[in-house]
Formats: structure tokens, C-alpha cells, sequence
């Protein structure tokens, strides 16, 4: 057993982490909900105007927005994400900045 909960409420656990990440000098938190030999789904919070550097993109991911505003950007391309929105990670270095007190989930694929 892992320890973690079967049942999440990401609602509730959206809220705690951006109190966390108003606190935190990185002005972001995370915890992994899910991890399997499969796939990890990680709630990650930022706190507005946070953000995380360009970073590789895992083999396969969805990004879904649970509350706030974020901006997904590649080289070339920016995605605007609303609470609600789900899209695929592009599989090129990308970075994500919060417009607002933001809460996201990231599902990735495990190979």
C-alpha cells in the first residue's frame, strides 16, 4: 500500500496546495496523487506570476487546469488554459506560468 488515499479530492487538495505555494519561496507546491508503474498524476500549484522553467517534455502527458489561468509555451507555440481545460503536452521543452492562483493536474504516461 502507498500510503495514499484511493479516493482524492482534488478540489480540496487544489485549495491546500496554493496556500502552500503563496508560503513557499518557490511560490509553488505539488503532490503526487498517483503513482504507478504506468503512469503518475501529480496536483501541481502556483501561485500567480510562478512558473515552471522550460523543461523536457515526458514521452506522453495531459495537463488539466482545476482552477486559475496558465500559459503552456513552446518555442513556438503558446497554449492559454483556463480552469476546466485539458490538452496534450506537446513532446518538446515547454514551460508553464500561472496568470492566477493556479492549480493543475499533470498525468504522465510511464514507459
Amino acid at each position: 500500500m502507498s500510503g495514499r488515499p484511493e479516493v482524492a479530492d482534488v478540489g480540496d487538495l487544489a485549495a491546500e496546495l496554493i496556500q502552500q505555494a503563496r508560503e513557499h519561496h518557490s511560490r509553488r507546491a505539488a503532490r503526487t496523487l498517483v503513482a504507478g508503474n504506468s503512469q503518475r498524476v501529480t496536483l501541481i500549484a502556483l501561485a500567480e506570476g510562478a512558473e515552471l522553467a522550460e523543461h523536457d517534455s515526458p514521452p506522453a502527458a495531459t495537463l488539466h487546469v482545476i482552477t486559475g489561468s496558465v500559459r503552456l509555451s513552446t518555442h513556438d507555440h503558446d497554449r492559454l488554459l483556463d480552469r476546466g481545460q485539458l490538452t496534450a503536452i506537446p513532446p518538446e521543452r515547454h514551460s508553464l506560468t500561472a496568470f492566477l492562483d493556479s492549480a493543475v493536474l499533470l498525468t504522465v504516461a510511464l514507459h
